[in-house]
């Protein structure tokens, strides 16, 4: 055990809660926006229906819809945009008072689209007074240099994230999910990115068929000791033909845990219904989870411990609806085992 104990707030863990008051002093929620694209998974570039886990939503069923004048120059376009954002704010007003917001763009591929168009796109999310960073959901393989550059202009304005949806680094189940690219694509991406001095944040999901415990633990301890420059030796995940070199000094800056939803109408419903296969328990993910905790460093962000499965497309597992009976049961695994973050890097 190389990391001292510590505590962020009441966690024992680098919440996303407590890094936005850290950063911005006060609190800061996201807004989850549509940026009107779609993915190359679904255009029939590399298929047609999408990772199997993806809804109708692409993975935003949360978010506002886009308007029709996203398309357009202008006013037109940073007027769809300020709608997108007010109407987003008065979902959450019943909670929120006088707060600022991140603008985040979730639904599909975010960056999936002419520079110029994402170019007046983000820079009219930036431009709201209420926005104090962008946050944008995409895929590794579809980021240009262009696109990078892009991104790295505008976060001299304000913060600019990106989300990187990895899952697994096993190929086995990449392949199986339909992810449609590979391993090594993700590393020239996370290169790229931090050399641009943009912030990277990996989604996982925990609980994909055919994957032990250990296969998910192997893609968190990965991802703990990821650096842009290298990678250690022990993070490469068995038969890897990546090459080991001397692991660099920039590290993944947050990371999102995300539960397997099996959701109405996605290709796992079908292959659910087919061939079912075992779906986690409560007390399985919890003590998951704990574990995923104690192997990340004390200076990534984790951004997301459970998930948000909208409750009229969830087919399973049923228990995950219940957002605040996981969160709690989180909480009470982690007080009563001691565990915290770094505890085992």
């Amino acid at each position: 055990m190389n990391e001292k104990r510590r505590r962020w707030g009441e966690k024992p863990y680098y919440s996303l809660d407590f890094y936005l008051k850290e950063t911005f002093g006060h609190k800061v929620y996201k807004l989850a926006l549509d940026g009107g694209m779609t993915c190359p998974n679904r255009d029939g570039t590399l298929g047609t229906g999408g990772c199997i886990f993806c809804s109708e939503g692409g993975s935003g069923d949360f978010a506002q819809k886009a308007g029709p004048g996203l398309r357009q120059d202008g006013p037109e376009l940073t007027q769809a945009v300020f709608s997108q954002i007010e109407q987003a704010k008065e979902r959450v007003s019943a909670k929120i008072k006088d707060g600022k917001y991140i603008a985040y763009f979730q639904s599909y591929t975010n960056t999936y689209a002419p520079v110029s168009y994402l170019e007046r796109l983000f820079s009219a999310a930036l431009s709201h007074p209420d926005v104090e960073a962008l946050s944008i959901g995409t895929r590794p393989d579809c980021l240009s240099g262009e696109t990078v550059a892009l991104l790295s202009r505008l976060n001299q304005i304000k913060p600019v994230w990106v989300e990187l949806g990895l899952q697994t680094i096993h190929e086995k189940t990449a392949r199986l999910i339909r992810r449609g690219y590979e391993l090594p694509c993700f590393l020239d991406a996370f290169e790229r990115l931090k050399t641009a001095g943009l912030s990277v944040i990996v989604h996982v999901i925990l609980g994909l068929p055919g994957e032990s415990r250990s296969d998910m633990l192997e893609t968190v301890r990965f991802l703990g000791s990821l650096r842009a420059g290298g990678l250690q030796t022990p993070s490469l995940p068995a038969g890897s033909a990546l090459s080991a070199e001397a692991p660099g000094t920039d590290h993944i800056d947050g990371i999102k845990l995300q539960l397997l939803h099996i959701l109405k109408g996605t290709e796992l419903a079908r292959l659910y219904e087919r061939e079912p296969f075992p779906v986690m328990e409560p007390e399985e993910y919890v003590s998951l989870i704990a574990d995923c905790i104690r192997l990340l460093p004390q200076d990534i962000v984790i951004h997301r411990i459970s998930g948000d499965g909208p409750k009229r497309l969830l087919i399973a597992p049923e228990w995950s609806a219940n957002k605040r009976f996981v969160l709690n049961s989180i909480a009470r695994a982690l007080r009563e085992t001691g565990a915290y973050q770094g505890e085992w890097v």
